[in-house]
């Protein structure tokens, strides 16, 4: 999945080929783009605009067009935008012609991507507001910040990484590698972080992201970049899809687990698993198991 990093990498090379350009022509071909609009409203609202920005929140491109009007694009799983790619390729959902015979192409094998139509400046901070919490690139995001975050969560904070709400941006690719870098196991519940080591998950966390962002992203299915190159960060994974190979520190063997229903890389000797008290363990043998 396109995380803050990729979604960063796609609008630096995106924005100088599109910011000043018209949306001459949208095509949508998939209505699950568009929903709750119709593909033809969606593209009625879209076409003849001008692109005055292209920025990032999270994991969204923000595409800024004139007289106030702004489109949310999610690239979900296996999403990707494509600068006038040569054939076109399979899958694509959305076709933009940008004039000058240059045009977009949105790509997404699974079709979970979506398009979002926010009429105002409002409407658009309303909209984030609802969804996202601060990025770990935000300066206001201290240590202070993360441990208030983490007060009280018994959750793993593994699965707090991953909260949107709370820490906008982080999916399982860097929370895994943020996590190996802290030496916290991805078990830990959130509320239980010391002092030291929230200060280093917030350091560490930082550090993932930058080295995506400086590695133009990580491919490992269907992440491109938009002339259609590979992300190169996955040749710098410390454990994440490291199954079975020794840990770079330890030597140890890097183990998969499921953490808030996600695959999970851990080195279990950098990262020691919890203890958790006889009381505690007893109730939680005895929890039901969660619906599906």
């Amino acid at each position: 999945m396109p995380e803050l990093p990729e979604v960063e990498t796609i609008v630096r090379q995106l924005a100088p080929l599109v910011v000043g350009r018209t949306l001459e022509r949208v095509e949508i071909l998939d209505a699950r783009w568009s929903r709750p609009l119709a593909p033809g409203e969606l593209a009625d609202a879209l076409q003849g605009r001008r692109v005055e920005r292209l920025g990032r929140r999270g994991k969204y491109l923000v595409w800024g067009l004139e007289e106030d009007v702004h489109l949310v694009q999610h690239l979900r799983m296996t999403g990707a935008v494509l600068f006038d790619p040569d054939p076109e390729p399979l899958h694509t959902r959305v076709r933009i012609e940008l004039g000058q015979g240059h045009r977009l192409a949105i790509v997404d094998p699974r079709r979970f991507g979506t398009g979002e139509l926010l009429l105002s400046v409002q409407a658009l901070e309303a909209f984030f507001a609802a969804r996202l919490g601060l990025e770990p690139l935000d300066e206001l995001f201290t240590i202070e910040h993360l441990r208030g975050l983490a007060r009280g969560r018994a959750a793993p904070v593994k699965a707090f990484l991953l909260d949107q709400r709370r820490i906008a941006g982080v999916g399982n690719i860097y929370a895994d590698e943020a996590l190996f870098r802290a030496g916290i196991h991805p078990l830990r519940p959130a509320g239980r972080l010391s002092f030291e080591q929230c200060a280093r998950l917030r350091e560490t966390t930082i550090a993932a992201l930058q080295a995506g962002i400086d590695a133009r992203g990580a491919t490992i299915d269907d992440f491109r970049h938009v002339d259609g190159v590979r992300g190169s960060f996955q040749n710098q994974f410390l454990v994440h899809r490291r199954e079975g190979e020794p840990c770079g520190l330890c030597g140890t063997t890097i183990v998969k687990m499921v953490v808030a229903g996600r695959g999970t890389y851990v080195c279990e000797t950098c990262q020691p698993r919890p203890r958790f008290s006889r009381a505690r363990q007893s109730v939680r043998s005895r929890r039901p198991p969660a619906p599906r």
